[in-house]
């Protein structure tokens, strides 16, 4: 039995993208929830996933680990990892996860490329974009973003999906929607850049930013707040 409160807000979420898409002029499934199950524990992930949600994002690598090793019963699970990764943790997420949304460095590209197994298809990844040009943050400049692309599309084991960005915070929708929107040109010209490469993945907007993100095309919105509730720190 599920969570009625679980169940409430993963339909709230679901009508809200809907609705977004809607808005947007966008088909039904042109954009998918990522649920962001950081810090919630994995009987939570098991109420989601029997309420009929697949992609779950998780920050922390130990974390993860645990609830995956929990969930091994469930196979058709999506396993995202979002947050900032150290290069010495990086085999556990190239063994592990299908996606990974926060490469901002070609050494870690390359250690990922090397570590990902061969038994596994080709991990997908998104390029984390400083969009806002935050010191706080993590992830490259638009300027730096063509040669890191550059150099994932060639890793054999990676597959270069997209990009991810998370900007600076803001209450106007208009202002909401520039940073996104510069993240949706960079992808269309890294799209004329590399023609071949499935480039079809814009990892952004969240919990007080979805519908800005999805005007400006967001396929993949990562929402925890929205579904799981406020967040206990690890």
């Amino acid at each position: 039995m599920t969570d009625p409160a679980l169940s409430e807000s993963l339909t709230d979420a679901r009508e809200r993208l809907a609705a977004a898409l809607r808005t947007a002029s966008r088909p039904d499934d042109d954009a998918r929830l990522l649920a962001v199950s950081k810090t919630k524990p994995a009987a939570m992930i098991r109420e989601a996933w029997q309420l009929g949600q697949r992609e779950f994002g998780e920050n922390y690598v130990q974390e993860a680990l645990d609830k995956q090793a929990e969930l091994a019963d469930l196979s058709d699970i999506v396993w995202h990892f979002i947050g900032p990764l150290q290069s010495n943790k990086s085999r556990t997420v190239a063994e592990h996860f299908a996606w990974i949304h926060s490469v901002d460095r070609e050494r870690l590209a390359r250690r990922l490329d090397a570590q990902r197994p061969a038994s596994l298809p080709p991990l997908n990844v998104c390029l984390q974009v400083n969009i806002s040009d935050e010191t706080s943050k993590s992830g490259v400049t638009l300027a730096e973003l063509p040669a890191l692309a550059d150099a994932v599309h060639a890793l054999p084991n990676l597959r270069l999906r997209g990009l991810m960005a998370i900007p600076a915070p803001g209450v106007d929708p208009r202002e909401q929607r520039r940073p996104f929107a510069r993240l949706r040109e960079a992808l269309e010209s890294l799209r004329t850049r590399h023609p071949e490469a499935p480039l079809d993945t814009l990892s952004m907007g969240m919990s007080d930013d979805m519908e800005a993100a999805v005007m400006e095309g967001a396929t993949l919105v990562r929402l925890g707040t929205a579904i799981f509730g406020a967040r206990q720190r690890p």
